[in-house]
């Protein structure tokens, strides 16, 4: 039985999006579109959807007659979604470790536990989904006993934003020696300890590693823009 071009469609945007994040289609890459008609075995239409809907989530770019590409990497984006994620976090957690009362902690330590007992990569060696969505659990129940909403609503849309570069990280300039159970180990326990200053300082470090990486990757291997600022390093 035929499956309905809604069923391949959707199929199709499932392995590109994951090609994507993972970096098998690299940053800047063009998608064309009698290619991928013929390794996916649909129609033109189909593709379109697919990639159309890339799009719509910033994951793919379409210009005007010349299709789809993989969004370019962007220097000077990376360097402004660090900085704007680097000040605006720092206040959001110096507000939960003021503010954060024993629910808080009790979280905290939760989803702590719950990040370190999941593997950071799969058996192919991508990022493992349940390490990617603990990790987010983690920063999130670091931040809530700010008790803010709107403050974490702008938080997690940034981090949402760079969502792409931190895969693109782990995919193509990652070091996986980095000892990322200890940096989140050192945050939570800074934030328990209620020591502001150092808290704030780790937190800076720990957001700015993968951006500052994977610019110094762009730089060595000619992708995306280079003319934009340093990220900032603390």
């Amino acid at each position: 039985m035929t499956k309905p071009s809604s069923t391949r469609g959707a199929e199709v945007y499932e392995v590109l999006r994951f090609e994507l994040l993972n970096g098998t289609l690299r940053p800047g890459q063009r998608l064309r579109m009698i290619e991928l008609t013929r390794r996916f075995g649909v129609s033109q239409s189909v593709v379109r959807e697919a990639l159309t809907r890339l799009g719509e989530q910033g994951l793919a770019v379409a210009t005007p007659q010349r299709g789809f590409r993989v969004r370019a990497l962007s220097v000077a984006d990376i360097a402004s979604l660090t900085e704007s994620r680097i000040e605006i976090e720092s206040v959001a957690l110096e507000l939960a470790i003021e503010r954060g009362d024993v629910c808080w902690e009790t979280s905290l330590v939760t989803a702590f536990q719950l990040l370190e007992r999941a593997p950071i990569v799969n058996d192919s060696h991508f990022v493992n989904e349940e390490w990617a969505a603990r990790h987010n659990d983690f920063h999130r129940a670091l931040i809530a006993g700010c008790n803010n909403p709107r403050l974490q609503e702008v938080v997690f849309g940034l981090r949402d934003s760079a969502e792409l570069y931190r895969r693109w990280y782990w995919a193509l300039a990652g070091d996986h020696r980095r000892d990322l159970a200890g940096e989140h180990r050192e945050l939570k326990d800074l934030a328990l300890a209620r020591d502001v200053a150092a808290a704030t300082r780790a937190l800076n470090s720990h957001i700015n590693r993968a951006p500052a990486d994977l610019i110094a990757y762009a730089h060595h291997h000619g992708l995306g823009d280079l003319n934009g600022p340093p990220s900032r390093s603390d």
